[in-house]
């Protein structure tokens, strides 16, 4: 069991060797942190924002999406949508935002454990973190997707307007509406930790594999 362990932890490096190579070892680790302060900070901000221009809204309508609620003036776009037969945007992606914090500590603390491994397993705690992202788009165009391609056809303009698919980021709309879809602060913020953790593992790799490779080495001697 601790062969395993070991094996799974990878080399540990004395005291006397980090502060020898401060910068080879103490990189990895900063990046690492970096990461998770950027990705606890995006808790707090928004993720999405769209506008939605008409003429009889000289202001437009605005709403924003955090991980765990939407805000803004989602009733009077649900209003809209009611007409052409489009679900409450409430009712999109419900359980992600009942997880997503709880999902975005998770991976604060899978940074905080892929810091103390030395191994290929690192990477493995690290992707989902890199990936999240992109994964996040997925879903919000898959959401809109579905929703605008499953009208109601009883809606009272429902022979006025034919299935389509919203811009999750862009410029998009439907006869006089014009809809503004951009990225929230915490998204950029999320983009930018994904940047960061990608030269974590560059520079964790190369601190690391070569006493991984030395501790093969030896125990393949070892063993022989």
């Amino acid at each position: 069991m601790r062969s395993l362990i070991a094996r799974f932890m990878g080399p540990r490096v004395s005291r006397d060797e980090v502060s020898r190579h401060s910068i080879r070892y103490g990189t990895p680790g900063f990046l690492l942190l970096v990461a998770r302060v950027l990705l606890l900070v995006s808790l707090f901000l928004p993720y999405w924002h769209m506008e939605l221009q008409a003429p009889q809204y000289p202001d437009g309508l605005h709403m924003t999406a955090y991980l765990n609620a939407l805000t803004g003036d989602v009733a009077e776009i649900d209003g809209l949508n009611h007409y052409i037969g489009m679900r409450s945007l409430y009712e999109a992606a419900s359980i992600e935002r009942t997880v997503g914090v709880f999902v975005m500590i998770a991976f604060v603390v899978m940074l905080e454990l892929a810091a103390t491994i030395h191994t290929r397993w690192t990477a493995l705690l690290v992707a989902p973190v890199v990936l999240f992202p992109v994964v996040f788009l997925l879903d919000l165009h898959l959401w809109m997707r579905h929703f605008g391609l499953n009208l109601d056809p009883n809606a009272p303009l429902s022979n006025a307007v034919k299935p389509f698919v919203p811009t999750a980021l862009g410029r998009g709309g439907i006869g006089q509406f014009v809809t503004i879809a951009t990225p929230g602060a915490g998204l950029i913020l999320a983009g930018v930790a994904s940047v960061v953790l990608i030269l974590a593992l560059y520079f964790h790799r190369r601190a690391y594999l070569p006493l991984v490779k030395r501790q093969h080495d030896e125990s393949s001697h070892a063993s022989a």
